[in-house]
């Protein structure tokens, strides 16, 4: 399995890259950094009434996907990443120093636009081309192997699900429905 992993790494390295897709996948990439354009949609969501649930259940979203993958998965499986084996590999973000499995940065994605389809808001289409591009840059930046973007993408849905569950669920969208 992960010969057939690195082929993929490999193969992206020598037929996919260019400076355009360079910059736009890093672009991608960052936004994803610790969550921030999930926490701006979520923020942007509660300040209007009626988006404030959607809101509401993608701060459950994200809270869930965060304890799952980041704080406990991550650091019970260990996984190395790619370019720990393939030093020759020059990167094109800042090192990440966590472990590989599974992507974050896709699980999260993925979550937020699982939720946001769940909920009915039309934000979940932007969020899915997000996911997508997301899933990709972290292939195409070496930093992760495809089954860790398979695994984030699995989760993600399965978080997303969970979290639009017990968003709805847990009744604490009453009390922000009423502070406006």
């Amino acid at each position: 399995m992960a010969k057939t992993e690195r082929h993929v790494l490999d193969w992206m390295q020598q037929h996919l890259r260019n400076p355009i897709l360079d910059k736009l996948l890093v672009l991608v990439s960052r936004i994803g950094d610790n969550g921030e354009v999930w926490f701006v949609t979520m923020c942007v969501l509660l300040l209007q009434k009626q988006t404030r649930l959607t809101g509401w259940v993608i701060f459950v979203t994200m809270s869930l996907e965060l304890l799952v993958c980041n704080v406990w998965l991550k650091p019970k499986l260990g996984r190395r990443r790619p370019f720990k084996d393939h030093p020759q590999i020059q990167l094109l973000v800042k090192e990440p120093t966590d472990c590989s499995f599974p992507s974050g940065h896709t699980a999260s994605a993925f979550a937020a636009s699982t939720s946001l389809w769940l909920c009915g808001n039309g934000l979940y289409q932007p969020a899915l081309i997000i996911a997508v591009l997301t899933a990709l840059s972290r292939l195409y930046l070496y930093v992760h192997w495809p089954s860790d973007v398979l695994g984030g993408i699995g989760l993600g849905v399965i978080i997303g699900i969970t979290g639009q569950y017990l968003g709805h669920l847990s009744g604490i969208w009453f009390v922000l429905q009423f502070l406006t």
